[in-house]
């Protein structure tokens, strides 16, 4: 016998059947159907609770995940830090030497070479030190010291050695376009990026892909997969050549960024859940005309 037959008891069909024997069975059926009916919303309400629930308990994990991999971002930026630091020591203190008595002056000999060759080199370093900054402390290691500007490229074409490479004329406000080699991928329609305005990295080492010159570096939204690339776009308004910058960070950019600071950087610079560009939380902005954002993609990083 299956469930719906033993929804009631006998008792009640035979009295159904005894007092309507022409609408009986179909009084019954019709309570059958009615019992199941309520079963089954019973059963969905419950259903809809318990993944109201599931919902809520993952919401809860990924907010512990994200403050997982943002204490995981800070740790791996320290320790690049402490890395580009301990390559760069910091010159040694300058101490008053030690009064002495006064002696009869005696005839200067010259020093030996090698040391007139580090006296020379040092005098060099502390007229190199800016005014600002008497000790030749080391710069902090933000945001502050790329040198980001809005550009417009003039031109694209293929590498004519590399299938994956694309190379931009972009005009950034200077003498002369930059020659940028970028990898846009294969979603990027090349023929509609002349005239669209970009930011740009430009004080990174220029350096030579596949035998072509690359003078700055184009900022692209990158999805995880790494197979979807949109370039990143400054605020409507902008002309070549403006500053992108981030609020709180005011320290002037390198004139070359050193080995290894743009890796350490780059791990904050992020597009948010609403397409802005942004590092550490402060957006990426042209004063007075905007912030910078991301076409298409949200919730990825910025390289």
């Amino acid at each position: 016998m299956s469930d719906s037959e033993n929804l009631f008891p006998p008792s009640l069909s035979a009295a159904l059947l005894k007092l309507d024997p022409e609408d009986g069975e179909q009084i019954m059926e019709y309570l059958k159907t009615h019992v199941l009916l309520s079963r089954e919303k019973a059963l969905l309400q419950a259903s809809v609770r318990e993944q109201k629930k599931l919902l809520v308990e993952n919401s809860k994990l990924k907010k512990d995940i994200e403050q997982l991999r943002v204490q995981l971002q800070e740790k791996q930026r320290r320790r690049t830090a402490k890395a580009l630091l301990s390559q760069n020591p910091s010159p040694p203190s300058l101490s008053p030497a030690p009064a002495s008595p006064v002696v009869p002056a005696a005839p200067a000999e010259a020093p030996p070479p090698s040391s007139q060759v580090r006296r020379e080199k040092w005098s060099r370093r502390r007229r190199a030190r800016p005014a600002s900054d008497p000790l030749g402390a080391v710069p902090p290691v933000d945001v502050s010291r790329l040198d980001l500007r809005v550009g417009r490229i003039v031109s694209v074409r293929r590498h004519p050695l590399a299938d994956g490479l694309t190379v931009q004329e972009v005009e950034v406000g200077e003498d002369a376009p930059r020659t940028v080699v970028s990898k846009l991928g294969e979603k990027t329609h090349l023929e509609q990026l002349p005239g669209s305005l970009v930011v740009l990295l430009c004080n990174v080492k220029p350096c030579k892909l596949r035998g072509v010159a690359s003078q700055a570096r184009l900022l692209c939204c990158s999805a995880p997969d790494d197979d979807d690339v949109a370039l990143l776009l400054p605020p409507s308004g902008s002309v070549p050549g403006d500053k992108v910058t981030v609020t709180s960070y005011h320290g002037d950019p390198d004139r070359l960024l050193p080995s290894g600071l743009w890796k350490c950087l780059q791990v904050d610079l992020q597009v948010d859940v609403g397409g802005v560009a942004s590092y550490k939380g402060g957006s990426l902005q042209v004063k007075g005309k905007g912030r910078c954002r991301g076409p298409a993609l949200t919730c990825c990083c910025l390289r």
